[in-house]
């Protein structure tokens, strides 16, 4: 009975538990980050702009680039690729299920990233209070 009753488990989406699966997944990543998310994961772990975030954080379905839980905040690095074809409306189908989950999601393209870090980390200590 007990093993029946976690085989059936339903996603709580007040806790924002993640299936195994995304769990994995996040973790996979995590290995695997593009240069960007690199160069923008050192500033964060170093807390340039005074926000604790996670990086390749698993919520729901979903693995998060970066997540502040205390702003409940989550950063997408978007390469070329997330403006081609139907990527643009996966990814909008993906923000509105973590605004219904009261995440909210700034979406910075990696060349910014690459380009102009210090704006990034403005952009980003902007989302979190709350100012944009």
């Amino acid at each position: 009975m007990e093993g029946e009753r976690r085989s059936r488990r339903v996603l709580s989406l007040t806790t924002m538990e993640a299936p195994k699966a995304t769990v994995q997944r996040a973790r996979s990543l995590r290995r695997r980050l593009t240069p960007p998310e690199v160069r923008l994961w050192v500033a964060l772990r170093g807390k340039a702009i005074g926000w604790r975030f996670r990086r390749q954080h698993p919520i729901g379905p979903y693995v998060l680039d970066f997540y502040c839980d205390a702003a409940k905040l989550a950063v997408e690095v978007d390469g070329s690729m997330h403006y081609v074809g139907e990527n643009q409306v996966r990814d909008a189908r993906r923000d509105a299920w973590m605004l219904e989950q009261g995440v909210r999601t700034l979406r910075l393209q990696a060349t910014l990233i690459r380009d102009d870090l210090d704006a990034a980390l403005r952009m980003i200590d902007h989302a979190a209070k709350g100012l944009d």
